[in-house]
């Protein structure tokens, strides 16, 4: 999931809510493939003393980090992203496979899997096991070449896509002003309030939840959503 919007802390997203991130590790609601995210967690914040995101990143279960709750109520930013992970059988569970990965000031997370074979072509990221981090590096050399962050997303997304018509394509990025998302195979909702809100699932039962359609890309920037077929 990613914030962008007014400030809030981290806990706001993981911790408070009844169906935050920690409800969605052990019991989610609407995953489809697999049933529980035990194999590690991630997160990434904007602070403006600094020139890139802050991390903090485990290959442990999120419930059992004792030092994330207080970390979490004090960690504010108005650019937040936070995942837990489900590793595809045969990836490596370590803190290096865990999102959200990084490059300068982008954050990305991936929520599906995909075969090596459909993004080798678009970056050759050998020193990693891990088919995040392959579509990660895909989207960061896009990024560097000057494109635009949903460019970047959408073009590496439809390529595997068309390479892998079993690949699950869910991307989440966001570099501090702006972010952007992927439909493609598994669930992604937004809310809009004080800022735009996007999860793969809804972190509450209330009113306002808008579930984004199949093959599709989200982009949010200063309040503003755009929604838009890939």
């Amino acid at each position: 999931m990613a914030w962008l919007g007014a400030p809030r802390t981290l806990a706001s997203l993981i911790h408070e809510p009844e169906y935050g991130l920690l409800r969605q590790s052990y019991a989610p609601r609407l995953q489809c493939h697999g049933t529980i995210n035990a194999d590690g967690f991630g997160m990434g914040w904007y602070d403006a003393a600094l020139e890139e995101p802050v991390r903090y990143r485990r290959a442990v279960p999120i419930w059992t980090d004792a030092n994330l709750p207080p970390l979490a109520r004090v960690a504010r930013s108005g650019s937040l992203l936070a995942a837990v992970r489900s590793a595809t059988v045969g990836m490596p569970i370590e803190e290096t496979a865990t999102a959200p990965f990084s490059d300068g000031t982008w954050l990305l997370s991936h929520n599906g899997r995909v075969a090596r074979e459909a993004v080798r072509e678009l970056a050759d990221d050998a020193a990693s096991s891990c088919d995040s981090a392959w579509l990660a590096a895909a989207v960061f050399e896009r990024r560097r070449a000057g494109h635009p962050l949903g460019d970047a997303l959408a073009e590496v997304v439809t390529h595997a896509g068309v390479k892998d018509p079993e690949a699950r394509l869910n991307l989440l990025a966001c570099d501090g002003t702006s972010l952007a998302a992927t439909v493609w195979g598994d669930t992604l909702f937004l809310r809009r309030g004080d800022g735009v809100l996007v999860a793969s699932e809804p972190l509450d039962d209330r009113p306002g939840w808008q579930a984004v359609p199949e093959r599709t890309l989200v982009l949010v920037s200063s309040g503003d959503v755009r929604i838009q077929p890939l």
